[in-house]
């Protein structure tokens, strides 16, 4: 094993967990975010040499998101492209605990707004490292999340909305 696969691997095996859970908040299905993080993964190790030694974390979590956005952008253009019989949905649980209640109000948001609110309030990152993952600016960063954020609170109600941002990340 060379030194950059060595290097590779020790920082799957220091930042998986917080990674999957990135792409867990960014999609909102446990099975989808594994194959987001694993499709993150693999760009990364492609371009491992250039990424190393910058910081690969963040890039990492930029393959993430913009794989979780083109996903969203896919599945909307595949639901209005009618087929013999309509898909099938999963059956909704009666009985969900507060991040379930969460989850659902998340996947409600436009996938760019959902990775700010990812990025921003489970992430911890500042609104100018949220900016840069993202590619965009702080200007956007700030639009997206109060829009996000009115959005959650519409959904949720306004001290459920705060309350959940801040009890979730636990």
């Amino acid at each position: 094993m060379s030194g950059a696969e060595r290097d590779f691997s020790a920082f799957v095996a220091a930042r998986a967990t917080s990674l999957l859970r990135v792409a867990y908040l960014a999609c909102g299905d446990e099975t989808e975010a594994e194959d987001l993080l694993q499709t993150a993964l693999e760009r990364t190790y492609r371009s491992w040499d250039r990424v190393r030694y910058d910081s690969p974390e963040p890039y990492v979590r930029r393959v993430i998101v913009n794989a979780a956005i083109s996903r969203a952008r896919r599945r909307a253009i595949l639901s209005i492209i009618p087929t013999h019989r309509p898909p099938e949905r999963p059956a909704r649980v009666t009985d969900v605990d507060l991040r379930h209640v969460l989850m659902e109000a998340l996947r409600a948001l436009p996938p760019r707004q959902r990775a700010v609110v990812v990025l921003r309030y489970w992430e911890d990152l500042s609104e100018a490292q949220t900016a840069e993952v993202l590619g965009c600016s702080v200007g956007t960063v700030k639009s997206q999340a109060s829009k996000a954020m009115a959005k959650l609170r519409s959904a949720l109600g306004h001290e459920a909305a705060e309350g959940v941002i801040r009890n979730a990340r636990a």
